[in-house]
């Protein structure tokens, strides 16, 4: 856990009664970065695990699902940013689902001061439900009688730009990068926030001084597996302000298949 957990509730706030979960923490020092503020990365994690916490409690998560042979897989996440939390902040994220389909859901976060007078950003997201030996996408209304649709929290406002299948330039410059133990997830692929934190690596830090993420949005298209060799194509606009960015594995035969396209949109502070 990247920061100290004070507590976890169901927030009843309208809507589907205990349909959103907080998680309150506080952050850890140990997991900011050179300008005492949150890493985007650790950010990523305390988002999925507030998801996961709210899935769980409601009989929906993976520990369920994985005795079904089913998992959630993260298909298209955004995360838009007026502020990063700063070292020893105390920090509320709280977590719902917008929407349910056969085969998708929409979950949405928000995170905030644990007094709740500070926004700091907002997040989206969708997710799919798939078999773990077929890898193809499963109903998820099956599971356990359709009980997610007794928490869809519709009415609740996640006032940001939706997600998209994110569409990146045309680009040939790129660094490469090996999966390691420290890259897997518990379905022993590239874990979807690793991404994140190896996007990050590609920024010099005298960049990163001058320039606050914005928006960030990641669509995922495959799954990376230990020892793949990833390459991480990167462009740049003339702003310097917009980066897109293609992740790629490079197979046996010199070919790549393509992992994720990221964006990354900061502004200058």
């Amino acid at each position: 856990m990247s920061e100290q957990i004070i507590s976890k509730e169901a927030s009843p706030r309208g809507g589907a009664e205990g349909a959103t979960e907080s998680l309150h923490l506080i952050t850890d020092a140990f997991h900011c970065d050179f300008r005492h503020q949150l890493c985007l990365g650790h950010l990523g994690n305390d988002m999925l695990n507030a998801a996961d916490i709210h899935s769980t409690k409601r009989h929906f998560g993976m520990t369920y699902l994985n005795t079904l042979n089913k998992t959630w897989v993260l298909s298209r996440l955004a995360i838009e940013l007026n502020d990063m939390p700063k070292e020893h902040d105390h920090i509320s994220i709280t977590t719902w689902v917008e929407n349910a389909m056969k085969y998708f859901t929409k979950r949405n976060w928000e995170i905030t001061s644990e007094d709740g007078t500070k926004v700091y950003g907002y997040g989206k997201s969708i997710w799919a439900m798939i078999d773990l030996t077929t890898r193809e996408p499963q109903d998820i209304f099956a599971v356990n009688d359709g009980t997610i649709t007794s928490y869809i929290h519709a009415e609740k406002e996640c006032p940001m730009k939706d997600v998209s299948r994110v569409r990146t330039p045309e680009m040939t410059d790129y660094t490469e990068f090996t999966v390691r133990y420290s890259d897997l997830d518990v379905n022993g692929h590239l874990n979807s926030v690793r991404y994140l934190d190896h996007v990050m690596d590609t920024f010099t830090l005298d960049y990163l001084k001058d320039h606050q993420i914005q928006r960030l949005e990641i669509a995922y298209v495959a799954e990376g597996r230990w020892n793949d060799t990833i390459r991480i194509y990167h462009r740049q606009d003339e702003n310097q302000l917009n980066n897109y960015f293609r992740f790629v594995r490079i197979e046996a035969d010199g070919t790549e298949t393509e992992l994720a396209r990221l964006m990354l949109l900061f502004r200058k502070v």
